[in-house]
């Protein structure tokens, strides 16, 4: 009998992960992304783009489609789809896998500030001229336009459009993983005082963070949202992918072993 595995993507960890299921026979598998990111990569397996409506309209499209597990490997930030996936599991009574990548701790030599929202790091950078890194994703950039006394590099997978209604800002157009030094030198030729960031864990986006380190610059560091309830979670949420792939197997083994 061929399983079906619907992964609610976002991420690289989300590609990667298809793309180790799809080595595995006998599986058919879905990657849905939310459709924020206008060119993606291509990608390993079939794939949809765009929301559900919903819990409830992604329950629906789990029970019409016939799969018998939800993955989600959404970004950390991602709050409300990674609520909607648990309670659409429930709804639908299927397993679900969570993939939370740990978040980044601070190392000796890091000069971290903490922010709970972009608003809070626009306050934070204060009212002396800076010279910013901003590595946040393009619909994030708005509140930044409440500071125009910076100077910003704004680094984003898509362009932003339209540009930040600010006197000085530059912009990036890339994808990461991005390699130490290279932010190092990128930060330095552009003068960069402050960098700010999310606390999005993994390795592809670290660099900026150890770059900093380096070279003594203060992060504003936006911390994750708050923990959502987790209990109907089939397995605690796995920190990486060959956790991801284990309890996958393993949920998929209870389902032969009940004859679903």
């Amino acid at each position: 009998m061929t399983r079906s595995i619907l992964i609610l993507g976002g991420t690289a960890d989300a590609r990667i992960l298809a793309g180790k299921l799809a080595d595995e026979s006998g599986y058919r598998i879905l990657l849905s992304m939310a459709g924020r990111t206008l060119s993606p990569v291509e990608q390993p397996v079939p794939m949809r783009s765009g929301g559900f409506g919903g819990a409830t309209g992604l329950a629906n499209f789990i029970r019409a489609e016939g799969f018998d597990i939800l993955v989600d490997a959404t970004h950390p930030y991602a709050a409300r789809i990674s609520a909607n996936a648990i309670e659409a599991a429930r709804l639908a009574e299927v397993p679900l896998v969570a993939l939370s990548r740990p978040v980044w701790q601070r190392q000796p030599g890091d000069t971290w500030h903490s922010a709970d929202t972009v608003e809070q790091a626009v306050t934070a950078l204060g009212d002396e001229s800076r010279r910013v890194f901003l590595a946040l994703g393009r619909q994030e950039l708005l509140p930044f336009e409440a500071a125009p006394q910076h100077s910003y590099l704004i680094r984003s997978v898509d362009p932003v459009e339209p540009p930040l209604k600010v006197p000085d800002a530059r912009y990036i157009t890339a994808r990461g993983p991005f390699a130490l030094d290279d932010e190092i030198r990128m930060l330095e030729e552009n003068r960069i005082g402050t960098v700010v960031s999310k606390n999005s864990g993994g390795s592809a986006s670290y660099g900026k963070i150890e770059a900093a380190r380096r070279l003594g610059l203060p992060v504003i560091m936006i911390e994750r949202p708050p923990q959502l309830d987790e209990t109907s979670v089939s397995d605690a949420p796995v920190p990486d992918i060959a956790a991801a792939l284990t309890a996958i197997r393993h949920q998929l083994s209870l389902l032969e072993k009940r004859g679903e």
